[in-house]
Parts: structure tokens; sequence; C-alpha cells
């Protein structure tokens, strides 16, 4: 879910999720409520009948928590899928840690493939994403999803790149940067440099990149680790969404 969709949209938006469908082999529709859009419940309530998805994806702002209960009372299945937090940092305001010697940033047009993969496995692999909810979806399938997408991520916009003296990639980021912040979509450290705080060093990087106002990145609830991170570097929660399957009868 975009920064956009989460807390700037104007209003409710659907779209299908044409790359998840083939991978699935279901149809899906993709709704959001972004903190921004004060949608009711009833426009939402409204979409959901109109939509002829087999799965439809809903985000919405946390804050309305008796629509689950009226989400759930319709014909499809209702399944909480997750929380997500939304954090922000202005730009050039992170606690940074003190440069390495030896230790180089750069943003890099194109990232090895094998290495995006691990990263992404090592993010998401044993927490899982919202697909890993619902038995719908296929866990291997879900994770190969979020490796391809970041791949191609990467080979269109490039990533931010730490590498130490010896040139190994240790961690790297893929952004996107918008007018008035710039959204972290991936970040991750190589499994063989955790916890020998490079993630800091990344996001250091990532700053010195960042040409807009601020710097932004959501995360899963449960994924309390890296949340920890942000804190300490100067970030703060701004918003949180939750995520609803609806799934239609069979």
């Amino acid at each position: 879910m975009s920064w956009y969709d989460a807390l700037e949209a104007g209003e409710l938006t659907v779209r299908p999720s044409v790359d998840a469908a083939k991978r699935f082999g279901v149809s899906i529709d993709r709704m959001s409520v972004s903190a921004s859009a004060g949608t009711p419940l009833a426009e939402v309530l409204a979409a959901v009948e109109r939509s002829t998805a087999d799965v439809i994806v809903l985000r919405y702002p946390a804050r309305e928590n008796t629509w689950f209960a009226a989400l759930a009372s319709g014909p499809r299945t209702a399944l909480l899928a997750d929380t997500v937090v939304c954090w922000s940092l202005p730009a050039g305001k992170g606690r940074r840690p003190a440069p390495l010697a030896g230790f180089t940033t750069q943003v890099e047009r194109e990232a090895d493939d094998e290495l995006v993969d691990d990263l992404v496995a090592d993010v998401f692999g044993d927490s899982g994403n919202h697909y890993c909810s619902n038995p719908v979806f296929d866990r291997a399938r879900a994770l190969a999803g979020q490796q391809e997408w970041a791949r191609r991520r990467i080979a269109e916009v490039g990533a931010v790149v730490l590498r130490g003296p010896d040139r190994r990639v240790l961690a790297l980021a893929a952004l996107d940067e918008q007018r008035s912040w710039t959204e972290i979509q991936l970040a991750g450290v190589a499994p063989a440099e955790q916890g020998r705080g490079r993630y800091g060093h990344l996001l250091a990087a990532v700053e010195d990149t960042c040409s807009t106002r601020r710097l932004v990145v959501t995360a899963q609830a449960h994924q309390t680790g890296i949340q920890r991170i942000w804190a300490r570097y100067g970030f703060e929660p701004v918003h949180n969404l939750l995520t609803v399957h609806l799934v239609a009868a069979t």
C-alpha cells in the first residue's frame, strides 16, 4: 500500500489487482480509505456490494473500530488480515550513527537479483504479510510476488546501497520519491550483517538521498523489531490502518 493511498487520497479508491490475480488464480479488488478521505461506512459497503471480485482487500483507518462488524455481517466472509503502521520523519532530523571508515553509500541502478530475493525473504519470509491470513492465498506465491515486485522496482528506479570496505553489499533500500515525501518501500540488511548496526547507516544514506520534506515508511504492526529501530532513529508513528479480506462465497 502506498503512502498516498494510506494518508493522502481524498476519496475511496478501488482498483483491480491484476498481477496478484494472475499469481493466485482468483480475481482481487483493492479498496482503501485514507486518513484524509472521510469516507462514510455506507459508501464502503456500497462499493463492496458492487464488486464482483473473488476477494476484496480493504484497508481503512483503524480508528473506525465499528466497521468490521458491519463488514462481517454481509454476504462475504470477513478476515482480519493485518494492521499497518505508518511512520514519518522530517528530513534531516534523523539520529544518525557515526560514519564508518571504508563504508560507502550511493544510488545504484541495478542490484543482484539473488541478493534482492534473499533480503525480501528475510524481511517477510517468517512474519508473512496480509496474504498469509487467508487460506485462498498460497504463502510461497505471496513471497515470490514480493520478490518479483522488488526486483522490478529496483530495475526501474535503482536502490540506495551500503557497501563495506571490501565492496560487498551490506544493505539496500528502494525508494519512491514524491513531491512532498520520500517513501521507503523496501529496506533490508544482508543476513550475515544483521545485528551490527548496519540498518542505521542505511537510514542515514536514505536520508542523504531524500530531497523532500519528509521520509516515510510503513510496516505491519507485528514487525516490532524494525519499528523499534525506526523509533530510535527519530521516526514517529502517525497513522494506522486495518486490512480486511472480504471473500466471496464459493
